[in-house]
């Protein structure tokens, strides 16, 4: 076989998940084994560069069609250097790991952060496959996100690009502290834990609901009481999506992206959820500047960090 092949590697502080990717972005290959952080940084290196030996060995390609690894990362990494500056959950600091991975394997290495590598993976392959301009959130315990123009992930003046958020949406009246320090940002009402938090507080105030501080451990139990016409549960699946919206509405006019890819565990809600965003980015968005404009979910789910980590090597 002549056909190139890139590797994407998720570097998780659990596990180490690492794929083969194709130059379309199809996913050919997986591979997880355990990262072993109590170990130290030269037994989670020496279990990348066995992890990327092993899935290349069990393939149909050699070791000659492999271009290079990508690699994504929950923490603060230096892309132009390839250093992981913070990385709490590998206990990683300052680590320059793209020499590191270089030299042992010999071939190109070029890392990001989990949240870039992600969208970029969806940009590449999933939802917004084809597509050069697209800016993915991802809703989780936090909002993530990342940006993809021109094809390829935009970093920003220090590599701190994409952090949706941490938009100021919510009016200072409304507005309670983020975990950033500041207040009114996205994060404190369309993640998973801004839902919780805010169904807790009606059910600690009185309100007429189906929802118990027993039920709400996750914020699929919100959705599923919206869906079934709970009333409180209702306000804030819409109070949720309203900011969601608003927050596009203000990207979208500064970045003009040809879609707003949804991730993350809170966008499993479906319509409930997506049909109130994109009525809310309809109103606060003038009309150029929505036209042709769509809000999608994502679609590859937890291998969107392999695909876009592979991606690295052609996109970035």
């Amino acid at each position: 076989m002549s056909e190139s092949i890139y590797v994407g590697v998720d570097l998780g502080g659990t596990a180490i998940k690492v794929g083969i990717c194709d130059q379309e972005g199809n996913l050919l290959l997986t591979h997880e084994g355990p990262t072993e952080v109590a170990k130290g940084v030269e037994v989670v290196i020496d279990n990348i560069v066995q992890y990327v030996r092993d899935i290349v060995e069990k393939s149909p390609f050699s070791w000659d069609q492999l271009v290079g690894v990508g690699a994504g990362v929950a923490g603060f990494t230096n892309v132009r250097e390839g250093i992981i500056v913070q990385a709490p959950n590998l206990g990683f600091s300052d680590v320059p790991i793209r020499s590191l991975l270089e030299e042992r394997l010999g071939k190109p290495v070029k890392i990001d952060n989990d949240a870039n590598v992600a969208a970029l993976g969806e940009a590449w392959s999933g939802a917004g496959r084809g597509l050069d301009n697209c800016v993915c959130y991802t809703l989780g315990t936090g909002v993530g996100g990342g940006v993809i123009l021109d094809g390829k992930i935009y970093q920003g003046s220090s590599g701190m690009a994409g952090e949706v958020g941490h938009i100021a949406v919510v009016p200072d009246l409304e507005a309670i502290q983020c975990g950033c320090g500041k207040k009114g940002c996205l994060e404190t009402v369309s993640s998973a834990t801004g839902i919780i938090r805010m169904a807790k507080d009606a059910v600690e105030r009185g309100d007429r609901t189906t929802l118990s501080t027993v039920e709400v451990m996750n914020a699929k139990e919100v959705f599923d009481a919206a869906k079934a016409g709970d009333e409180v549960a209702l306000r804030i699946v819409t109070r949720a999506a309203f900011y969601l919206g608003k927050s596009m509405a203000a990207v979208a006019a500064v970045l003009n992206p040809e879609v707003f890819i949804v991730g993350g565990g809170v966008a499993y809600a479906g319509d409930i959820l997506f049909n109130e965003v994109r009525e809310v980015f309809a109103k606060f968005t003038p009309e150029p500047l929505q036209r042709g404009v769509s809000i999608l979910p994502a679609i590859l789910g937890n291998k969107a960090g392999i695909v876009g980590a592979a991606g690295l090597l052609l996109r970035s």
